[in-house]
């Protein structure tokens, strides 16, 4: 089993007297993380997408709940998002119950935030289980295979099973990208025409790295503005797609409340625009790239912890940085190249906000989605 990085703080966080909640999208390794966490352990194991499961789980008081955990300490309940009003089950285990540790999953966080973050206030340690990292992927693999398989990542992505994988990529991806992650994002939104689901993610993966115009996009898929805002609001929920928000603070040229979106994990993104051609073949692969540096500085800053701050900048006058993180009240300012090669940044930005200026390309990056990260290291 490929080690996470969250295996740690997960057992860290055992009977602490708080419910432990797994966020993700589907296929990241969830169950798998869990149940490797509670081997050798003895656990009451409830699966949501179980029928009946949820009806044992639904509207049930403390006395039904007491005969289903009956002398178990340890409850995993895995798809949780699958059961209604779900949330008040868990606070009425974690009040009532205080001798018994509940690990909770789900793949989606359109109800689980709604239906747990209340009831569960302060009851709750909540992380969220990405694709596999590459800090994950080469401690597994180690640095040389790692090296060698950095194109192959950059095309196929990190999914647990694509790596598990090998020569087997394209028919893993097209699965998942077809079926699995969409399936609760269909369900929640009642999308009953999923080639507009299809066309608007199209119109994104072949974005990435550029800003997103909601008009703009609206246009090309024959939606109005507020569904396309709705839908990739559903989309961050469900875990296939992220945003990155402009910085703009002091400079009067900068422009403010524009948005880049990107995608969790490269594969996902080729399998959507069918393209799985070599790096060298490809028009795209700057932003490649970039998707895949960003993503990567998103999983390194939620499993550190670190509270950092993630942004791009961009002025009138189309001057524009790659990359802004926030830390700590220090400001860095990263630009992304293939090739090793020094990229020139913004002396305006530099100055207005005494930043430290980074190229981060194919032969450093390791600094930036790896401990300690392109803070300390020029």
């Amino acid at each position: 089993m490929i080690t996470r990085t969250l295996e740690k703080t997960i057992s860290k966080n055992m009977r602490q007297g708080k419910a432990i909640i797994l966020l993700g999208a589907r296929q990241t390794g969830k169950t798998t993380l869990i149940e490797y966490i509670l081997k050798d352990q003895d656990y009451l194991f409830l699966n949501g997408d179980d029928p009946s499961v949820r009806t044992l789980l639904t509207d049930v008081n403390t006395d039904q709940i007491r005969r289903l955990i009956g002398q178990h300490t340890l409850v995993f309940l895995d798809e949780a998002q699958r059961i209604p009003g779900i949330g008040l089950t868990l606070k009425i285990i974690t009040d009532r119950f205080p001798e018994v540790q509940l690990l909770v999953s789900g793949s989606s966080s359109f109800d689980m935030a709604h239906h747990i973050n209340e009831p569960l206030t302060g009851r709750k340690w909540e992380h969220t289980l990405f694709p596999v990292s590459w800090q994950e992927f080469e401690n597994h693999v180690g640095y040389l295979q790692a090296e060698q398989q950095l194109e192959t990542r950059l095309l196929y992505g990190s999914y647990p099973e694509v790596v598990s994988f090998p020569g087997e990529e394209r028919e893993r991806l097209r699965e998942l990208a077809g079926s699995y992650l969409y399936r609760d994002i269909l369900a929640y939104a009642g999308i009953r025409k999923p080639e507009v689901l299809d066309s608007l993610l199209l119109a994104l993966a072949l974005q990435v790295g550029g800003e997103v115009n909601y008009n703009e996009l609206a246009q090309t898929t024959g939606l109005n503005k507020g569904t396309v805002a709705n839908y990739i609001d559903i989309l961050e929920k469900g875990y296939i797609v992220f945003r990155l928000n402009s910085f703009a603070r002091n400079l009067r040229t900068e422009i403010k409340r524009t948005r880049k979106i990107y995608f969790y994990d490269n594969g996902v993104r080729n399998a959507i625009t069918g393209n799985f051609q070599p790096l060298g073949l490809r028009e795209d692969k700057g932003a490649l790239w970039e998707n895949f540096l960003v993503s990567e500085r998103l999983k390194y800053n939620r499993y550190h912890n670190t509270g950092a701050r993630m942004y791009f900048w961009r002025t009138r006058q189309q001057q524009e940085i790659d990359y802004v993180e926030e830390r700590d009240g220090h400001l860095t300012a990263c630009e992304f190249k293939w090739r090793p090669r020094k990229a020139k940044v913004s002396s305006s930005f530099l100055s207005a906000y005494n930043a430290t200026a980074y190229t981060i390309h194919r032969d450093n990056f390791r600094d930036f989605v790896q401990e300690p990260g392109p803070q300390e290291h020029q």
